[in-house]
C-alpha cells in the first residue's frame, strides 16, 4: 500500500468505525512525525528510538525523525513533549525515571507523569545490572556490601542522571542492603559508562544493553542482576536475591507516549504500527539478542502498569527521603 493510501485508509477506517474526529479531517500524519529521546545519543533509549522510527518512516507514509533533548534525568525531554499539540506529530520515548519516578522525585516538576501522557505502548523492559571496575577488589555482591559497610559513603555508583530508574535503584539497593553510596549522576548511559571504565567512578547500576559489550569484554565486571530470575544472556551472574538480598526486583523500561489529549484514532493507529514494528525478525531479534524483552503491550495496559509503577517508586523516594533538586 503506498503512503498516500495508507493515510486515506486511516481517515476512512476511523470514519468507519465512528473514531473520526475534527484533528482527524486531513489524512493524518500530514506532515513529520519527531519521537523526542530525553537522553544524549548513545544509550539504549536512543538506539531503540532509531530504529523503531526507521520502520515507522515506512508504514506511516511519513518522515519518523529522532530529536534528542537531554538534561534533568530525563524530565527536560519528557516536559517538552507534555506541552506539545496532541496532533500525535511529537512523541516521548519514555522511560522509568521519566514516567514513573519523576514525579515523586522533583519537587515543582512542571508536568504530571501520568495525566500529561497518553500512553502507546510498554515497548521493552530489562534488568539492570550492578557492575564495578576491574581495579576494585570485590568479586560478588557480598563483598561489595561488605566494602560499603565498611566505609560508609566512600564506593560511588554512576548511572545516567538524577530521577533514572538506575538512580533509584540505587536507593533501593541502599535501603535494602543497609548502605550509604554515593551517587554520580551524568547526561546518558554513554557518559557514565566512560568514565566507568576509566576508573573515575567504581560501579554502576547499568543499563543491561549499554553494558552487556562492556561485561562480554571483561572491562567490567557483573555483580549481580536486578530481575527476578538470572538473564539467559548472563547466566553465570546471580540474581540480587540469589547474592543475598531476598525480594529485590527492579526493572528499567522504555515506551512511547504522546501527549495528553491526542485522539484515541491517532494513538491506536500509532500503536498498531509500533507493534508491528516491535514484533518484527530484525527488531525483536535484535533487542532480544541484547537482553531485552519485548513488550508490545495496547494502551490501556501500559496506562495501568505507569499507574502501579509510579506507586511504587513513590514508596522508595519517601522512605528513602531522596530529592533531586
Amino acid at each position: 500500500m503506498t503512503p498516500v493510501l495508507t493515510r486515506r485508509a486511516l481517515c476512512v477506517g476511523l470514519a468507519a468505525t465512528g473514531l473520526a474526529a475534527p484533528a482527524l479531517a486531513q489524512p493524518w500524519p500530514a506532515r513529520p512525525v519527531r519521537i523526542v529521546v530525553p537522553f544524549p545519543p548513545g544509550g539504549s533509549t536512543d538506539l531503540l528510538a532509531r530504529r523503531l522510527a526507521e520502520r515507522l518512516t515506512t508504514s506511516l507514509g511519513q518522515t519518523v525523525l529522532v530529536e534528542n533533548r537531554p538534561g534533568a534525568g530525563g524530565t527536560a525531554g519528557a516536559d517538552y513533549v507534555a506541552k506539545a499539540p496532541p496532533d500525535g506529530l511529537v512523541l516521548l520515548m519514555g522511560v522509568t525515571g521519566s514516567n514513573a519516578i519523576a514525579g515523586s522525585l522533583f519537587r515543582g516538576l512542571p508536568y504530571d507523569p501520568v495525566a500529561s501522557f497518553a500512553p502507546i505502548s510498554r515497548l521493552v523492559s530489562a534488568p539492570l545490572v550492578l557492575v564495578v571496575t576491574p581495579a576494585m577488589p570485590v568479586r560478588d555482591l557480598a563483598g561489595y556490601i561488605a566494602a560499603a559497610k565498611a566505609a560508609p559513603s566512600s564506593i560511588t555508583y554512576a548511572t545516567p542522571g538524577n530521577g533514572t530508574s538506575m538512580h533509584l535503584t540505587g536507593v533501593l539497593f541502599e535501603q535494602m542492603a543497609g548502605v550509604s553510596l554515593v551517587h554520580v549522576p551524568y547526561r546518558g548511559s554513554a557518559g557514565a559508562l566512560t568514565d566507568l571504565m576509566g576508573g573515575q567512578v567504581q560501579s554502576s547500576f547499568g543499563d543491561f544493553l549499554v553494558m552487556l559489550p562492556q561485561i562480554r569484554a571483561g572491562a567490567i565486571r557483573p555483580l549481580a542482576v536486578t530481575s527476578a530470575a538470572r538473564h539467559p544472556l548472563l547466566p553465570e551472574v546471580p540474581t540480587m536475591a540469589e547474592a543475598g538480598l531476598p525480594g529485590f526486583e527492579a526493572t528499567s523500561w522504555q515506551g512511547l507516549f504522546a501527549p495528553a489529549g491526542t485522539p484515541d484514532a491517532i494513538v491506536q493507529r500509532l500503536h498498531t504500527e509500533v507493534r508491528a514494528a516491535m514484533l518484527s525478525e530484525d527488531i525483536r531479534g535484535s533487542f532480544a539478542s541484547q537482553g531485552f524483552i519485548i513488550e508490545a503491550t495496547p494502551p490501556a495496559e501500559f496506562a495501568g502498569f505507569v499507574a502501579v509503577e509510579t506507586r511504587r517508586w513513590a514508596e522508595v523516594v519517601r522512605a528513602g527521603n531522596v530529592t533531586a533538586n
